[in-house]
């Protein structure tokens, strides 16, 4: 909480001035606010917390993120927003090493930003990001692990977090609307920008935050972990289908020689099961428990062990449910076809082709008028299978 004073003093004519304006050289208080003055009363300003951040920084807790706040404010005012919004607790946190810092104590701490090569300070931060390096990491470690609150910190300040965590593995987000936080909203893997923030910020921010609450960070992370599932989802299917068609047709074509499925069927899996199926689960809606576990790791396949054992475990039942009908069919799917007695074998359509080579008979020699000879074969076809 901020607090104001307010006075009053009666005048004399010409004191201070006829104006009443005069002050020391290279003083911003008049000469008649040094003395005189009578207390009216005091007022407190306070920035009133939404009723929606406690929640979502709890809900940012479950989802395996977070919450740091870097401010310029001074450590009591800062430790004080930071109960009021359940990022510190009542239980004398605040007391404890490397939880709440202010921004030239994090600076000493940690060592700033030192260049690779020379080990020397880098006054210019960002000019060449390249070569920057935490000065002391291992006590950036215990920073990452603890620091919760940075009071009376600088701009410099807030980038040396971001760089340093980026440096640990940690994926990055930052929050800022001045145009002191642009390095560090342009060092973040993702920079939300608030809209009532300037111009400077918003062309280095990825995200603008349209209604400036905190609490939009949450939804965003949500629709962002749907958004991968989503992707995951449509792969698992996409693939499962894929591997099945490729078995049932490979396995099909040495058997039988001929594919079970037909040039039409493939088109048709391809138009309607990965069209309209697949665009059903990629435009699924985000639920509540996206939030209730930790977030991916920055390493991770899409494609996890265990869709992968998903998709083979899958693709095997289908295809032995596809293959029972394929060759079991005839026993317990009669068929309306004149001259079919025997298994599935028997009426293959190259059978169909050797049963008719059976019934071929060779007739004879033609003599020609020109002296030649010229092979005359005449074909008696039995009666055939009429099945397709």
């Amino acid at each position: 909480m901020r607090t104001i004073a307010f006075g009053y003093k009666d005048l004399k004519e010409n004191e201070g001035g006829i104006e009443h304006d005069e002050k020391e050289e290279g003083s911003k208080i008049y000469d008649i606010e040094k003395e005189g003055l009578t207390l009216i009363g005091i007022a407190g300003i306070k920035d009133i917390i939404r009723e929606e951040v406690p929640g979502a920084v709890q809900t940012c807790a479950l989802a395996g993120v977070r919450v740091r706040m870097v401010t310029g404010d001074n450590k009591i005012t800062a430790i004080a927003i930071a109960k009021e919004c359940g990022i510190l607790n009542d239980a004398g946190e605040e007391n404890e090493e490397c939880v709440c810092m202010e921004g030239p104590e994090f600076n000493e701490f940690v060592g700033s930003l030192v260049d690779k090569k020379t080990k020397e300070r880098i006054l210019v931060m960002g000019k060449n990001a390249k070569d920057e390096t935490i000065g002391n990491l291992t006590n950036m470690k215990k920073v990452r692990d603890k620091l919760k609150v940075l009071a009376r910190s600088r701009p410099n300040d807030k980038y040396i977090m971001v760089s340093g965590l980026r440096q640990l593995g940690d994926i990055v987000a930052v929050t800022g609307d001045g145009t002191n936080d642009a390095p560090a909203l342009k060092k973040a893997d993702v920079g939300f920008a608030m809209k009532t923030g300037t111009q400077v910020a918003h062309s280095a921010a990825d995200i603008i935050i349209q209604d400036d609450n905190f609490a939009s960070i949450v939804k965003a992370c949500k629709w962002g972990r749907n958004v991968y599932d989503n992707i995951r989802r449509f792969l698992q299917f996409q693939l499962t289908v894929n591997v099945v068609a490729l078995i049932t047709s490979f396995i099909g074509s040495v058997i039988m020689w001929e594919s079970p499925l037909q040039a039409i069927q493939l088109l048709w899996v391809n138009l309607i099961m990965d069209s309209l199926a697949s665009l059903a689960l990629a435009t699924e809606e985000p639920k509540e428990d996206l939030l209730s576990r930790p977030p991916y790791r920055k390493k991770e396949y899409i494609i996890s062990q265990k869709m992968v054992k998903h998709i083979l475990g899958m693709s095997i039942f289908q295809a032995i449910i596809l293959f029972t009908f394929v060759f079991g069919g005839p026993y317990f799917i009669p068929e309306e076809c004149d001259g079919l007695t025997g298994p599935l074998f028997k009426s293959h359509p190259q059978q169909k082709y050797a049963d008719m080579g059976d019934a071929m008979t060779y007739s004879g020699v033609n003599i020609v008028d020109d002296g030649t000879a010229e092979t005359k074969i005449e074909w008696n076809v039995d009666e055939m299978d009429n099945c397709p």
